[in-house]
């Protein structure tokens, strides 16, 4: 059956001082459909509604309702009416007051008043509080009153602007029910605005994934869910498992080195693209039964179900030697003042990119005032580092004169591969004292930061992995003088399964999926 189309927005753009909001909207709506335009905050959705509604205009682009322009047409002539988050209800006003207030503005009869009043309090489950006074009502009561006024007007759209954000999660669940049967019964087109995935899910006829002021995906909610365009709509639609993979051919992709049968078809041969397995779709099974194998790391009971979460990829890992003695190795003072530093090592291919700020970082330099210990700013740094393995002085001088100098190490760094993430990371040995680890309020970030600790992805060196785990073999209160270890390693491939099985941390475990589990997408970016 052809579905009329009742809004059509053609090629919206909308601009506040200079920047962006709406980058060429183009979307039709359909007569008596729900719709729902959902993305986080700043996405672009609340505008293109109030667009919709006459309360802005776009800077380029128009709106089409009902086969006519209405870019120019003003609100209170469009045939449409809005339900805010505030729902702006009339405190004096009693609850028959507050819905039949639309009419009384236009003079309709009073008798036709009451009838459609009465007709709408029985649509919303509000029989018998006409008189009651919509300041004794609950939340949900309030938004229902607020739905009863936009409705009586007998609009062809109704929108709403995060209607539900107000209320607590019992009652918006059971408004998201109630909202879905009153569109059905009034048969008119809702176009809903919200950031809840579970609300977009639960009432739409279509959703609009939004993100940037951009559209990512159109279509009905199991389509968003099982068939998402993107890692960013699999991502903000529920749980995913997203890795990256190669396209080999049609209904055979390939991710962690192995091959599987898929449904997916369309890509070109060897692209490089995006999985998504839907925790729900893998099921926990013996290790030798598995088409993927892992660790059980945690097991967290929901409820109706564990979330277990498997590595099936270990991280990248790299490890240091930090010499600690009891002084730093370099160290100045007068009368008045303290400075001191530490020798460190930089990577010959970051040589250019060395600024005086990262120098005092990977130094870890610093100046003090000897009485109270306060610290004074350094106000000279002077190193002159050629881009050749060598070593170079470094002299850091304080506000009051005092100057200390220590080595930059330059050296051609090695970095440790994991292929199978695509991944590197790199690190460098550290020199400390024991006060330095000892006054360290962030330990594990001024690790990273004084060996600087660094992952990326191999195919992507601007790609920057996250360093998740720093470890060491010390008590940073009880540090003595001496060499120890210290360790960086980013998150391993993890997947998220949901299952009503427990399984044990710690376990090797299979993990089971079949070829109609596997969806593949385009690469973010390349769609």
């Amino acid at each position: 059956m052809t579905m009329k189309k009742l809004i059509q927005f053609k090629n919206i753009v909308k601009e506040f001082d200079g920047q962006l909001v709406l980058k060429g909207i183009n979307l039709d709506i359909n007569e008596n459909e729900f719709v729902t335009l959902l993305g986080p905050s700043g996405c672009g959705k609340t505008t293109l509604l109030r667009i919709l509604g006459g309360f802005l205009n776009q800077t380029e682009g128009h709106v089409v309702f009902d086969g006519e322009v209405i870019d120019n047409v003003p609100p209170y002539k469009r045939e449409l009416n809005t339900v805010f988050q505030k729902y702006a209800l009339f405190p004096h006003m009693s609850v028959y007051d507050n819905i039949a207030f639309g009419l009384k503005i236009k003079k309709v009869s009073k008798d036709v008043i009451e009838q459609k009043v009465m007709k709408m309090l029985k649509l919303v489950n509000l029989e018998g509080y006409e008189d009651r006074s919509v300041t004794l009502l609950s939340g949900g009561q309030q938004q229902r009153v607020a739905i009863a006024r936009a409705l009586v007007n007998e609009p062809m759209v109704l929108l709403l602007d995060e209607p539900l954000g107000a209320l607590d999660l019992k009652l918006r669940k059971e408004m998201q029910h109630e909202l879905k049967k009153i569109q059905q019964e009034v048969g008119i087109t809702f176009i809903y605005v919200t950031h809840d995935q579970e609300e977009a899910l639960t009432m739409s006829d279509k959703i609009v994934v939004m993100k940037d002021g951009e559209i990512q995906q159109i279509g009905t909610p199991i389509e968003i869910y099982n068939e998402p365009e993107n890692e960013y709509v699999a991502r903000f639609i529920g749980d995913s498992n997203i890795i990256p993979g190669i396209m080999l051919e049609d209904y055979k992709v390939m991710f962690d080195d192995l091959k599987f049968d898929c449904v997916d078809f369309g890509f070109k041969e060897k692209e490089p693209v995006d999985i998504v397995i839907r925790p729900e779709d893998l099921d926990i099974v013996e290790e030798t039964q598995g088409k993927l194998t892992g660790t059980v790391k945690s097991v967290l009971f929901k409820g109706v179900h564990y979330e277990i979460i498997v590595e099936t990829v270990p991280g990248t890992e790299v490890t240091v030697r930090m010499n600690v003695s009891k002084e730093h190795p370099a160290a100045s003072s007068d009368a008045s003042e303290k400075i001191s530093a530490n020798d460190f090592y930089v990577d010959l291919e970051d040589v250019a990119e060395l600024n005086d700020a990262e120098v005092i970082a990977r130094a870890d330099a610093q100046a003090w005032n000897v009485e109270d210990d306060e610290l004074l700013s350094i106000a000279k740094i002077e190193y002159d580092v050629k881009e050749e393995i060598g070593t170079y002085p470094v002299t850091f001088t304080s506000a009051g004169g005092v100057s200390v100098t220590t080595k930059i190490f330059v050296v051609q760094q090695t970095y440790v591969e994991n292929k199978k993430a695509n991944e590197a990371i790199s690190a460098f040995n550290i020199f400390k004292t024991v006060d330095d680890i000892k006054e360290s309020t962030a330990l594990d970030t001024d690790l990273k930061t004084w060996a600087n600790a660094q992952g990326w992805k191999l195919d992507d060196e601007d790609a920057v992995v996250e360093i998740t785990d720093v470890d060491y073999d010390f008590d940073p209160d009880h540090i003595e003088e001496g060499v120890y270890t210290v360790r960086f390693s980013t998150q391993g491939r993890e997947l998220k399964v949901h299952t009503t099985d427990v399984s044990e941390e710690g376990a090797e475990v299979g993990l089971l999926f079949q070829p109609e589990d596997i969806h593949v997408m385009n690469k973010m970016g390349s769609y």
